[in-house]
């Protein structure tokens, strides 16, 4: 079970509210791990993302639902903050739109706007909200 009160949970939960992005591995047909870079924020002990509907993640979660993120490292060499989630994605059908998430608008307006898009056309492309509730967590400061 995922302790955030442990010390490196407490570490880790540092980092869940300051990173900008977190790498979403899902996989794929053929059991390839499929990584990629997502935004996120963390609400109900989870990872909320918004994806586009024809996303080979959705495709990937729809077979196998298990999925793993991580942070980049802070050095070349990885030796400070590795941080891996390990838990179970599914498609949240009754989530609200991006643009009516407060803390989604809130961290990402900026990154939206760089995208020439207003966050409700953000929302309309990134039309599917995924919820990934982490299990495990394992890495080093």
């Amino acid at each position: 079970m995922l302790n955030l009160n442990a010390k490196f949970g407490r570490f880790a939960k540092k980092h869940l509210k300051s990173e900008y992005f977190v790498w979403l591995t899902t996989v794929d047909s053929t059991g390839t791990p499929q990584p990629r870079p997502v935004w996120f924020i963390w609400e109900k002990d989870s990872f909320l993302i918004f994806s586009k509907p024809m996303a080979h993640k959705l495709k990937h979660i729809q077979k196998n639902p298990q999925a793993s993120l991580h942070f980049n490292s802070a050095d070349k060499k990885a030796q400070k903050r590795l941080i891996i989630f390990t838990g179970t994605a599914s498609i949240e059908k009754n989530a609200a739109p991006a643009h009516k998430n407060r803390a989604y608008i809130k961290k990402y307006k900026g990154g939206i706007t760089g995208l020439d898009k207003t966050p409700e056309q953000f929302a309309g492309e990134y039309s599917v909200a995924i919820r990934i509730t982490p299990a495990k967590l394992r890495g080093w400061e």
